[in-house]
C-alpha cells in the first residue's frame, strides 16, 4: 500500500502524519490489517527494537471520587461494586510497588483517585515515594493525582517523581460529553505544569467511548502538540454502573487500528497498552507487542489484568524482551532532546511552548 510506505517513511524521519493519512489508517479493512500491524512494527523495531518497558500500578486511594467522568467506576455517583479506601500508609505501597518491580517492572505509577491533591496529600505521596526508593533506587516513579495546583509539580519532582501522567482521553470537542466537573482546558494546564516542573509528560487516551475517527485522530494530534512523551492507550472497560455501561463497540482489529495509528504519530516514543487490553484484544494481544514497547503488568486500578507470569510468556513467546533498569527507553538522542528541554522549562516557567 502506498499509504503504508509514505507513513513507515515519515516516521523513520520522525515527521508526522497528515490528519487525512491517520484516518485512512483507521479505515483500513480487515483484510489489509495485518499489512498494517507490520508497517508501523517496522517503525517500533526501528526506535526500540523488541524491548518491552513493564510498568506496575500501585493504587493509593480508591473510590469516591468527586468528578463524574463517565468512564470511570470510581467517579461520582458510581454504583460499580470496587474495592473503595483511603490512603495507603507508605509501608503498604512500598510492598505493593516490590512486588511488581520484582516482576520486571521498571516504572511504578502511583495512582490516587479525587479532583487532585492537597499539599497534605502531596506529603503523603512524598513519604511514600521515600519508602520505595529505599529499597528500588532505580526505579522510575509516574506520579496520577489529578489536578495539580502551582507548585505542586516542583515538590513532586524533588521528592523523585520522574514522570506525571494525566491523560487527554478524548477530543476537546466531545470532552463535555465525558465529563462535567472540570473540561479539557483543565487537562492540558496539569500536563503543562508537569512539564514547567521537568516531569516527563505521560498523557494519552480512551478508546471505545462512543468517540468517531476525527475524534481519535484529533486528541492523538492534540497529545503530540502537547508534547507527550509517553502515551497510554486505554481500551474502555465497560463497567456496569456507570453512564458508559453499555459501550462495548471496540473489536480486537480496531485496538490494533488505532495503537498503530497512535505508533505512526509517535513514532519515536513510549506507546504503552493500557487498560483494557485483555478484554479487547484478547488473543490478539502479542500483535499489540509489535506496535507498541510498553505495558502494564498485572491489574489496574479497580479492574483484573493478566497475570503477571502471563504477561511476562506472553513477551517472550513473541519473541521480545523485557527492557532493563539501565536502559533508557526513548532514543538516546531524545531523552538528551528531553532533558534539555525540562532545564529550558524549569528556567523559563510556563512561558515555554508544550513543544519547543
Amino acid at each position: 500500500m502506498d499509504l503504508l510506505d509514505t507513513l513507515v517513511s515519515k516516521a523513520l524521519d520522525r515527521d508526522m502524519p497528515t490528519r487525512e493519512e491517520a484516518l485512512a489508517v483507521l479505515a483500513t479493512t480487515d483484510d489489509e490489517l495485518l499489512d498494517v500491524v507490520a508497517a508501523a512494527g517496522r517503525v517500533r523495531r526501528a526506535f526500540f527494537g523488541r524491548r518491552v518497558k513493564l510498568n506496575y500500578l500501585v493504587n493509593l486511594k480508591s473510590g469516591l471520587c468527586p468528578e463524574d467522568c463517565s468512564y470511570c467506576s470510581q467517579r461520582l455517583g458510581s454504583k460499580a461494586e470496587i474495592l473503595k479506601y483511603t490512603w495507603l500508609k507508605p509501608d503498604q505501597a512500598a510492598a505493593a510497588a516490590k512486588a511488581g518491580v520484582a516482576g520486571g517492572a521498571k516504572r511504578v505509577c502511583l495512582v490516587a483517585s479525587g479532583r487532585g491533591p492537597t499539599d497534605k496529600d502531596v506529603d503523603r505521596v512524598t513519604d511514600t515515594i521515600a519508602a520505595i526508593k529505599e529499597e528500588n533506587e532505580q526505579v522510575e516513579i509516574c506520579a496520577c493525582l489529578g489536578l495539580l495546583s502551582d507548585g505542586q509539580a516542583e515538590r513532586l519532582r524533588e521528592a523523585g517523581v520522574h514522570a506525571y501522567n494525566h491523560n487527554l482521553n478524548t477530543s476537546e470537542a466531545t470532552y463535555e460529553d465525558i465529563c462535567s466537573t472540570h473540561d479539557f482546558a483543565d487537562r492540558v494546564d496539569t500536563v503543562q505544569k508537569a512539564q514547567a516542573a521537568g516531569l516527563s509528560a505521560c498523557s494519552g487516551l480512551i478508546a471505545g467511548m462512543g468517540e468517531s475517527d476525527n475524534d481519535l485522530v484529533d486528541v492523538v494530534f492534540a497529545l503530540r502538540e502537547l508534547g507527550s512523551d509517553s502515551v497510554p492507550v486505554n481500551f474502555l472497560i465497560p463497567f456496569e454502573g456507570t453512564p458508559l455501561a453499555k459501550e462495548w463497540n471496540l473489536t480486537p482489529q480496531r485496538c490494533l487500528r488505532i495503537l498503530a495509528m497512535v505508533r505512526f504519530c509517535f513514532p519515536d516514543m513510549e506507546v504503552r497498552i493500557a487498560g483494557g487490553r485483555e478484554v479487547h484484544l484478547r488473543s490478539l494481544q502479542p500483535l499489540a507487542l509489535h506496535l507498541a514497547n510498553s505495558i502494564f503488568l498485572g491489574d489496574y486500578l479497580t479492574s483484573e489484568g493478566q497475570a503477571g507470569q502471563a504477561d511476562l510468556d506472553m513477551i517472550a513467546d513473541a519473541g521480545f524482551v523485557v527492557e532493563g533498569s539501565d536502559e533508557a527507553t526513548l532514543p538516546r538522542d531524545r531523552e538528551r532532546e528531553h532533558a534539555d528541554v525540562a532545564v529550558r522549562r524549569r528556567g523559563a516557567g510556563t512561558d515555554l511552548p508544550p513543544n519547543a
